[in-house]
């Protein structure tokens, strides 16, 4: 079982050449990683409820990495209530990422101390939540209420260097480009499309182009079966290698999780 992680640090490795001493992520030297993505079944605005499946998920992964699609907690509701990364709720999974060495990328709304609030990506450990990303490009009304993310984020697991993306940020080509050039292994992105062929041709679309732009790997969690106010969503939550061909890919069917390895994608890596 691997250590738990607090935002990508690893408590349990050292720094190069000063013993004891807790690793700079950033130098870390890389190792494959086992990442999953989910679709769960969603309860609407039940926080607890999809906690809970979300838990049983990571549970059933046996993956370093759980990816979960965008405000998967609440659901498609722009009017959901923000979660906040310490609400106990969220215990269950802080709990399953504990027992599987886990860490777990889940969406949710949330309200920053001015206020502004945010479509975010909350990293969770077996050490708790927080947040690590703030979607950047919204989407016709989610502007109403939301506020954009300021900058692209990485996050370092093992010494993978992971960009991270919430939905319509993987349909523009700039936000892959402004993310890679931070120096990443992955485009990881969690997002929401809508049912029928040519939606699912543009999900896969955008990883296909993501991967093979920057000759990174491509992740991507999307939400299936119903998420708030969408009857229906597409599924095929997946990942594809930097050559852009797909090497796990789930149907439109809810509860499904699939997983594949993830290897470092940066020169001399």
């Amino acid at each position: 079982m691997f250590a738990s992680v607090t935002c990508g640090v690893s408590p349990k490795r050292s720094a190069p050449g000063v013993p004891g001493r807790p690793a700079d992520p950033e130098y870390l030297v890389p190792v494959p990683l086992t990442v999953a993505v989910a679709q769960p079944d969603c309860v609407l605005l039940d926080v607890a409820a999809n906690a809970v499946v979300h838990a049983e998920a990571i549970g059933r992964a046996g993956a370093r990495l759980v990816v979960f699609p965008e405000l998967s907690l609440t659901g498609y509701d722009l009017a959901a209530p923000a979660v906040s990364p310490d609400d106990p709720r969220l215990r269950p999974i802080v709990t399953a990422c504990r027992e599987a060495g886990a860490t777990a990328l889940v969406g949710a709304p949330v309200r920053a101390a001015d206020g502004r609030e945010y479509i975010a990506t909350l990293a969770v450990t077996g050490e708790g939540a927080s947040v690590v990303y703030r979607k950047m490009w919204l989407h016709g009304e989610e502007s109403d209420r939301f506020t954009p993310g300021e900058k692209p984020e990485v996050l370092v697991i093992d010494g993978l260097r992971l960009g991270l993306a919430v939905c319509y940020d993987a349909a523009v080509p700039e936000h892959a480009a402004a993310t890679a050039a931070l120096g990443i292994d992955a485009y990881v992105a969690s997002t929401l499309y809508g049912p029928g062929p040519e939606q699912a041709a543009r999900r896969d679309g955008h990883m296909n182009r993501a991967a093979l732009a920057h000759g990174v790997w491509a992740v991507l969690a999307t939400a299936a079966g119903p998420s708030g106010v969408y009857a229906l969503t597409s599924g095929g939550s997946g990942i594809w290698a930097p050559d852009g061909t797909p090497t796990a890919q789930a149907g439109p069917e809810p509860a499904a999780v699939v997983t594949a390895t993830v290897g470092p994608a940066r020169p001399g890596h």
